[in-house]
């Protein structure tokens, strides 16, 4: 009875359990995607009636990510305490009533609570993940990870359009929508979603602290982790500063109007839904290897964005921009499944949210540097210093062996 029961607790649950919790946890990536997208093309119109100008919109925005970025391995060292379920129906919560006040709100500093409430319980993507890991065994956690990736691709694809028609209603119909969606997907979650977290591995780090900077800084000094967790945030920031540089490149350079780069927004997030959803596992499937993968993803981009840089032809740019898309696509369900590998299964939930971590600083530092290649040098040259990140990444990946010490190295503690 104790076997069966841990069995059934344990990181592997029936194929029927993985389905529920695998179609669970993509309605929970819809709704983040849907949320995030529904906000991003009304925030500014919407701030701009407390007053609020480019200045201070760069803040708000910060102020999440920065609120995430401590919050995440928090939240996902709690998971591996106490269980995944309550911490992510917690953090769906979160966001539902963070994005009620955001509505609500009757002065600017409102809206930075709303924000910052939403960073600290965002650690939702964080738990899904750990999730994943609990339910499938190392080499199918590739196939989850991608069902996630193309789940919020799906949301962030139709989330500014959604955003767009509730906003005719009235310009906080969105956020209401949005609040109720993340508060629905928290009830049903509560009746359907099975604990997947065994009472063991809960018990293995009860008297662990949750969180400490220094544990995040030492993580990079582990081996195999270490580089992992560097690329998650040099390819979070190579891609913050192209999202960036995307939008200034085709309003300065190409100029063109926000229908145009609404529709240019959903060809790139179409491809890019299809290839995580289907195409990474399609390729590890046929004998692919992460290395492989990996290492050509990172290629492809570097090739790609110096092309995006000297490109001032519509129909080219858009066509390159969808070709970045199918390029990046791969690489942090590669660097996810690799380091959710080399993690032991009680300390999923940690290293997991400490991934976040470092994708959060890419995601502040991201923009900032953007903004300042494109005042210093032109719109243009964004697309090369993104490059740069990548080439960073790919040098990390070349030269620190992480893959040969992958083959060798045990499960590491946190």
């Amino acid at each position: 009875m104790i076997q069966a029961t841990k069995k059934l607790l344990s990181s592997r649950l029936r194929p029927q359990a993985k389905g529920t919790v695998l179609v669970l946890l993509a309605v929970v990536m819809l709704v983040n995607a849907l949320s995030y997208g529904i906000i991003i093309p009304l925030l500014y119109p919407y701030a701009a009636r407390f007053g609020f100008g480019p200045l201070q919109l760069g803040i708000l925005f910060a102020s999440f990510s920065i609120a995430q970025f401590v919050a995440t391995p928090i939240i996902g060292r709690l998971s591996d305490k106490y269980g995944r379920k309550p911490l992510l129906l917690m953090s769906l919560l979160g966001t539902s009533g963070s994005l009620a006040l955001f509505a609500l709100a009757w002065s600017a500093p409102i809206l930075f609570v709303a924000r910052i409430l939403d960073g600290i319980t965002g650690g939702n993507i964080t738990v899904a993940q750990a999730i994943i890991a609990d339910s499938y065994p190392p080499k199918e956690r590739s196939k989850g990870f991608g069902i996630l990736g193309a789940a919020f691709g799906f949301g962030f694809l139709f989330g500014p359009a959604l955003g767009g028609v509730l906003s005719a209603i009235n310009i906080t119909a969105p956020f209401w929508f949005a609040s109720v969606l993340a508060a629905v997907a928290s009830i049903i979650g509560y009746f359907i979603l099975p604990e997947t977290l065994s009472t063991q591995n809960r018990k293995t780090v009860h008297n662990e602290p949750l969180f400490n900077f220094s544990k995040l800084a030492k993580a990079l000094f582990l081996p195999v982790v270490g580089p992992l967790l560097a690329l998650t945030f040099l390819v979070n920031t190579g891609h913050m500063v192209l999202v960036l540089g995307f939008q200034t490149f085709s309003v300065d350079v190409l100029q063109l109007n926000s229908t145009q780069i609404g529709l240019a927004f959903t060809g790139i997030g179409l491809v890019n839904m299809i290839m995580q959803g289907f195409g990474v596992h399609y390729l590890l499937k046929k004998g692919v290897s992460k290395q492989r993968m990996l290492i050509g993803s990172l290629i492809l981009v570097i090739i790609n964005l110096v092309v995006l840089a000297f490109m001032v032809e519509l129909v080219g740019f858009l066509i390159a921009s969808m070709l970045y898309s199918l390029f990046f696509a791969p690489q942090m369900i590669v660097i996810t499944q690799i380091l959710s590998e080399k993690t032991s299964d009680e300390d999923q939930g940690g290293m997991l949210g400490i991934n976040q971590s470092y994708g959060s600083i890419g995601q502040i530092a991201g923009p900032g540097i953007a903004g300042a290649v494109a005042l210093a040098f032109g719109a243009p040259a964004v697309y090369i210093a993104a490059a740069v990140f990548f080439v960073v990444a790919l040098g990390i990946v070349k030269w620190s062996g992480m893959f040969e010490k992958s083959l060798k190295s045990k499960s590491i503690d946190i």
